[in-house]
């Protein structure tokens, strides 16, 4: 069957494309909306063409899929949604580095609305939900700018998703099998679950275990309490706690308090303290700690996102004192 011929090829070098977005796991707190409509005439430039384009390509390759598996339903289409970042990272210890981040997901109603095709960057959905603080120190031994191979490999991964394992228990599940880095074959699964506490208060939880052929046991958890009053400011606390298993063992903790104020025209300015360390003879270190901020808006399209993250942290494990790294995030959604 050519159908069939033509999406195999498709399902392997997904990962390889330079887009991607996953709406199902990310949330913006102020969300952009899709790029369904045909752009307007004032809007009809070379760019807007480029992703119109995008959009149909990725559209055409989720109706072959669906139709792989099974006849489509012409009133409920496949589609896709996809997610492209370009992280540059600066601080006066590893200087700079940039990293291309990729995440998508391609829905396939014939198989219920329950199995999709998740591909690229597979750490993003170990973030928590509308994750505040994407800074992460580059602790590197040869400062390299771009890291060809180490980015090839994050951006890899390509993975089946059965969703809503445990819909009857009020838990939103998903359950992935597939490879990522390569030659790592692996399961993963993840369960959320949020809670009203009553007044402004809310509670999210999500606790994720991976296993890989390579990479072993990953074991993480996101704990997110929320207190959100009448008005578009909240103050809130994320707190993750980290296991892994490889050679090694390796437990971290990280926490994030904070404060975020949501502005018209989908911006947002937050503003917290950051601590976390590692855990060793069942007693928690604190390695690291100080303030952050970040902005983050749309530029010229509704679908094109800057962000901006600046903090002043300290790494005792690596001998270095307070010092000030920043962010620059690039971001566009098909």
């Amino acid at each position: 069957m050519n159908t069939r011929r033509l999406i195999i090829p498709l399902l392997l070098a997904a990962p390889c494309a330079a887009w991607a977005y996953e709406a199902a796991e990310y949330v913006p707190v102020n969300p952009a909306p899709a790029a369904e409509a045909a752009p307007a005439p004032e809007n009809d430039t070379w760019v807007d063409r480029q992703h119109g384009a995008v959009r149909s390509r990725l559209k055409s390759w989720a109706h072959n899929i669906d139709d792989w598996f099974g006849e489509p339903d012409p009133d409920n289409p496949a589609d896709a949604n996809l997610r492209v970042m370009i992280d540059t990272k600066w601080n006066k210890y590893d200087h700079f580095s940039v990293k291309p981040r990729i995440r998508g997901r391609v829905k396939l109603p014939v198989l219920q609305q329950r199995i999709n095709v998740v591909f690229g960057d597979d750490s993003l959905d170990n973030e928590p939900r509308n994750n505040i603080q994407v800074y992460e120190e580059n602790v590197s031994t040869d400062n390299k700018t771009f890291d060809k191979t180490h980015s090839r490999e994050s951006n890899s991964s390509l993975a089946l998703r059965w969703s809503d394992i445990g819909k009857r228990s009020g838990i939103d599940t998903d359950a992935d099998i597939g490879i990522r880095s390569g030659n790592d074959f692996y399961l993963r699964l993840k369960g959320s679950k949020d809670w009203q506490l009553g007044g402004d208060f809310s509670t999210r939880l999500e606790p994720i275990y991976r296993y890989g052929i390579d990479s072993k046991h990953y074991v993480r958890t996101n704990w997110e309490v929320r207190r959100f009053p009448e008005g578009n400011t909240f103050t809130a606390n994320q707190f993750h706690l980290q296991y892994t298993r490889n050679n090694d063992e390796e437990w971290t903790w990280g926490n994030s308090l904070y404060r975020q104020h949501n502005l018209p025209g989908h911006k947002r300015l937050n503003y917290g303290i950051y601590t976390g360390g590692n855990i060793e003879a069942r007693k928690a270190k604190l390695n690291s700690y100080g303030p952050f901020a970040g902005w983050r808006q749309p530029i010229w399209r509704e679908w094109l996102f800057v962000q901006t993250e600046i903090n002043y942290l300290n790494n005792r494990e690596e001998n270095r004192p307070h010092h000030i790294g920043t962010l620059l995030r690039a971001e566009a959604l098909f």
